[in-house]
């Protein structure tokens, strides 16, 4: 198995010495001579593509058909066409017969990548050729046969899918048959400096540079980086230095080249990064007023039945209410169970909440605009700029399907 392990990692130009990796190398090797699915999953941009070449190189299949379709990347009016084809006149523009993938690998593989995208009428006809190898074409009421083994891949959680109605269940287990995970970057580190050493010299040949060398200070601090986009990430990091910079670089310019940033989710209730806390002062500001003023106003709500019913009754049903509101502010509410009325200067009491709402719209609403198809406009074009217009990796960085961002970039004419 060691000897076919570096074999496979040497011809498939895998870099990495990690035992996540290593398992999930091994159980490919395992499994390739069988006709079993598989699903892989994993993070974007860990190498997820490279489990069903392996697979279909080392099968009984490998002199057939391998064919890779990105699920995410065809439009949802036309992926039934193209994977299981259409009969003449079935649609408009059908103006020939036209052969699917699944016909066209017959006796081959075939690997759905981002599988969980398919909409869920493809996944009822997916589940058929699972079942028993059958499919119709679009249009047509004849039944045909096909020998074709489905490798499918995923970035995202399938079964929270399938507890959301997004992906049928009796589907996802059809195609676990085998679940392969490949690692994320940031859990083999020991490969990072192994993978920007390739990557620096891939490039030094490309652009005809000097091979940009690490001191140990700085592959320290490439190892304990996060790498969100994983090896595609590392892979466009590398480029950038190599092209930036010359020889050896250190730990501080390597600081300087180190992305800082992160996309920032589009919610006007919350205000978070991909790490699920805010990352600046005005964010942690704007989620303070947020939480205040939904506070505040049911305070006030609180307050008016108050005035105007029994209070020891209002205080009891809604004593879980008035503790979580007062505990935010570290204050308690169990002496306002017996309270005493007092005499309050109620237009002052008001004008607290009124300029607390006077702040919020006015300063936020000056400096920041809440529209979310603004905010989603600026991070869709931050995104393509940075990778000069490449739809697949802006797609990756947005968190978002290509398809999805197609319709994006078209309903906002960018």
């Amino acid at each position: 198995m060691a000897e076919n392990l570096q074999g496979i990692k040497q011809r498939f130009g895998i870099i990495g010495n990690d035992s996540t990796l290593n398992l999930a190398l091994e159980k490919s090797i395992q499994i390739a001579p069988t006709d079993i699915s598989v699903l892989v999953t994993g993070e974007s941009g860990v190498g997820k593509e490279f489990i069903p070449r392996i697979i279909h190189t080392l099968s009984n299949r490998k002199h057939n058909n391998y064919i890779a379709v990105n699920c995410g990347a065809i439009p949802e009016g036309t992926i039934d066409s193209e994977l299981f084809g259409h009969e003449k006149g079935a649609f408009t523009g059908a103006s020939t017969t036209r052969k699917g993938y699944f016909e066209v690998a017959d006796g081959g593989t075939i690997f759905l990548d981002e599988v969980g995208e398919l909409p869920l009428h493809t996944q009822v006809r997916l589940l058929r050729v699972l079942e028993s190898g059958e499919f119709m074409k679009v249009g047509s009421s004849q039944i045909q046969k096909t020998d074709v083994r489905i490798v499918a891949a995923t970035n995202v959680n399938v079964l929270d899918a399938v507890a959301e109605g997004k992906f049928r269940e009796d589907l996802y287990y059809r195609l676990n048959t085998v679940e392969i995970k490949v690692p994320a970057l940031r859990d083999r580190k020991d490969d990072i400096p192994l993978l920007f050493r390739k990557f620096a010299m891939d490039f030094a040949e490309k652009y005809h540079r000097p091979m940009v060398r690490l001191t140990p200070e700085a592959e320290k601090l490439l190892a304990n980086y996060s790498w969100p986009g994983n090896v595609r990430q590392l892979r466009n990091f590398a480029e950038e230095i190599s092209v930036i910079q010359s020889d050896e670089v250190d730990s501080k310019v390597l600081n300087q080249h180190l992305p800082t940033h992160s996309l920032v989710k589009l919610n006007s209730n919350t205000v978070s990064t991909d790490t699920g806390t805010p990352n600046t002062e005005r964010e942690i500001l704007y989620k303070f007023l947020f939480d205040m003023k939904k506070d505040l106003n049911d305070l006030r709500a609180l307050t008016l039945q108050l005035i105007s019913k029994n209070g020891d009754e209002i205080m009891n049903e809604n004593k879980e209410l008035v503790n979580r509101v007062f505990s935010d502010y570290n204050q308690t509410p169990d002496s306002l169970l017996h309270y005493e009325p007092v005499n309050v200067d109620q237009s002052s009491a008001y004008s607290t909440v009124s300029d607390v709402e006077d702040y919020e719209y006015e300063d936020i609403e000056a400096n920041h605009s809440l529209s979310l198809q603004e905010n989603e406009v600026e991070l869709i074009e931050k995104a393509l700029e940075k990778y000069n217009g490449r739809r697949k990796d802006a797609a990756k960085e947005l968190g978002i399907s290509e398809r999805t961002l197609y319709r994006k970039i078209k309903q906002y004419d960018l």
